[in-house]
């Protein structure tokens, strides 16, 4: 019997990657309201497991702002059909009741993906991109970018994580 698609690429492919990112996660995080002044730098703790025998991982995190914690959820998957990673993100703090779904290609140890945010307080929708790297194999590097409607891109988090487990 020969191997589905999923079954080579947990094998040997991109599912195999990726999972290198599981595990249980200690680090911090640098937030940006304005290009180049950092706003707040605190903990973080975070936890991604593989759900539903591998096919999706589970990244869940918990941390504070200024003092007031939050926390956050991003279920991870990479399609296999259409070459694309894909993340549903919510959160406590920055979404709000939201669910943003981005989606993009792979980058140098990890991948990039891509969404946008808006709503009454923003009619025109802001991007947002993130980028999940495994600089090696106990550092994870979680950086996102808010982009202006008209296309200028600044630094908003940078979430620099060593492996706890």
């Amino acid at each position: 019997m020969s191997k589905s698609k999923f079954e080579i690429s947990l094998e040997s492919g991109i599912h195999q990657h990726i999972h290198a990112m599981a595990g249980d996660w200690e680090g911090a995080t640098k937030t940006w309201f304005e290009p180049d002044v950092v706003a707040d730098e605190s903990p973080m703790r975070g936890s991604i497991k593989p759900i539903l025998d591998g096919r999706f991982l589970l990244y869940q995190y918990h941390g504070s702002m200024s003092g007031k914690s939050f926390e956050g959820s991003a279920t991870i998957g990479y399609d296999i059909a259409n070459e694309k990673f894909q993340i549903s993100w919510i959160d406590s703090f920055h979404m709000g009741t939201a669910i943003m779904v981005s989606e993009g290609g792979s980058v140098e140890h990890g991948f990039s993906v891509l969404g946008s945010y808006g709503g009454p307080d923003i009619p025109v929708p802001w991007g947002w991109r993130t980028v999940f790297q495994l600089n090696e194999p106990n550092q994870l590097t979680i950086t996102a970018y808010n982009i202006s409607p008209e296309g200028q891109e600044s630094k908003a988090t940078e979430t620099i994580y060593r492996r706890i487990s």
